[in-house]
């Protein structure tokens, strides 16, 4: 079952339910994922679903930073349980040891062709570690990523 299948099933259980924020947040979901299949002009892959979901999850882990730092911490906490609820339709994400793997494996298939890749290689070995972590259909944070590939990068 794809991601949109198991958010449309969802809906029905929050409505229901009468949960309206969980009704709300699902629909915004929706939206989200609906207006993107419309600019594409055909169907999501599971990929690009993913990519969506991780976007509208950044999107509110910010929110939750501006509303700490303005002293709104009833909206902060919406914006939290948004978070877990639309977090609860992704894959499992991958821990430390795994991207870890990745990444050495990345910048191990850039130094093949010669030279080591050195911390100016930092924007080609994150675009082929990103690759790697899709096609193995894993999910990171690109923060922690980016750190892992500096500190790689810098050995």
């Amino acid at each position: 079952m794809s991601i949109g299948e198991a958010i449309q099933k969802e809906i029905i259980v929050a409505m229901k339910a009468r949960s309206e924020h969980r009704l709300t947040t699902l629909r915004m979901v929706k939206s989200a994922l609906k207006s993107k299949e419309i600019d594409k002009r055909e169907p999501l892959t599971e990929a690009e679903e993913t990519q969506i979901l991780t976007t509208l999850i950044k999107q509110r882990r910010e929110s939750v930073e501006s509303f700490t730092k303005g002293d709104r911490p009833e909206l902060a906490a919406k914006e939290a349980e948004e978070i877990l609820m639309i977090e609860g339709f992704l894959p499992q994400a991958a821990s430390e040891e795994e991207v870890l793997a990745v990444v050495q494996g990345g910048i191990a298939h850039l130094a093949e062709g010669g030279t080591k890749p050195g911390p100016k290689d930092m924007g080609p070995a994150m675009r082929v570690i990103q690759q790697r972590l899709l096609a193995s259909n894993l999910r990171a944070d690109g923060r922690m990523v980016s750190e892992m590939v500096k500190r790689e990068l810098a050995k």
